[in-house]
């Protein structure tokens, strides 16, 4: 189709063989195993969606658009909660319905998630642990957004942007190693709450995110926990075990450290 080609809107969006990526495995097939796939291939869109938005929201922080940042920034809020809410759809599955074609699953995890682990890595993840599932193009993938800078470190060039000096051990560190709160950083969070109304609000939007990814893991973990209980997850994953370690840990806790000098 060339560029000026009047497109069909099943052409465009390419319908046709998107639907076509629906295969159920079961014999029947089980009537839910419909719903399992149409849900995780929409997280997967979202997923894309969300790693391209946190690129486009590094490049605009390190830049000092703040604006232009509040929007993208608005845009991952918003997408994490679609994210979150569709798990009430995957609720309407009884653990026997999931049952029923389970095992069709074989070794197949949301652990395998290579785009998922690539928003952890945008986001400051730095566990290469997280990848030893992954099929080795998907670990490249991963690894390769380990060694990029972090939406966070752009939040501190962007606070120098908004006149804060920082130390260049925060600048210019090594990004493929794990951020450590500083409190000098904290002291700059903490001006500008209380200086920088615009700033401010871009923190505001990044605990959004925040919190977004916290409500995500916690409303994961009960769906896997109301579905197959203490069970073995999928892939060798210890299942529900494992993702309870995962609750409760920000993603900027800097943000959140200051908030009792308010």
């Amino acid at each position: 189709m060339t560029e000026n080609a009047a497109a069909h809107y099943s052409e465009y969006l390419m319908v046709d063989p998107l639907l076509t990526l629906q295969q159920p495995l079961s014999t029947h097939p089980e009537h839910d195993e419909l719903l399992f796939i149409i849900v995780h291939q929409t997280y997967e869109l979202w997923f894309k969606q969300i790693v391209h938005e946190l690129r486009a929201a590094r490049g605009l922080l390190f830049a000092g658009l703040t604006d232009r940042a509040m929007a993208v920034l608005t845009r991952i809020r918003t997408v994490l909660k679609t994210c979150v809410s569709q798990v009430d759809i995957l609720e309407t599955m009884t653990p026997l319905q999931f049952e029923s074609f389970r095992t069709r699953l074989g070794q197949a995890s949301g652990f395998q998630s290579a785009q998922f682990r690539e928003i952890e890595a945008l986001l400051g993840r730095r566990d290469r642990s997280a990848v030893a599932q992954l099929r080795p193009v998907d670990r490249m993938r991963v690894e390769h957004a380990m060694a990029e800078p972090t939406l966070w470190d752009a939040t501190c060039h962007f606070m120098v942007s908004r006149g804060q000096a920082l130390p260049t051990s925060i600048l210019e560190r090594d990004v493929r190693v794990p951020y450590q709160p500083t409190e000098s950083v904290q002291q700059a969070v903490l001006t500008l709450y209380r200086t920088d109304q615009s700033a401010a609000l871009v923190f505001e939007r990044l605990v959004d995110i925040d919190v977004g990814m916290q409500e995500w893991r916690y409303r994961h973990v009960m769906m896997v926990e109301r579905t197959i209980g203490s069970k073995s997850g999928t892939g060798g994953s210890t299942g529900v075990d494992y993702l309870r370690t995962t609750l409760f840990q920000p993603v900027f806790p800097e943000l959140w450290r200051v908030r009792h000098q308010f």
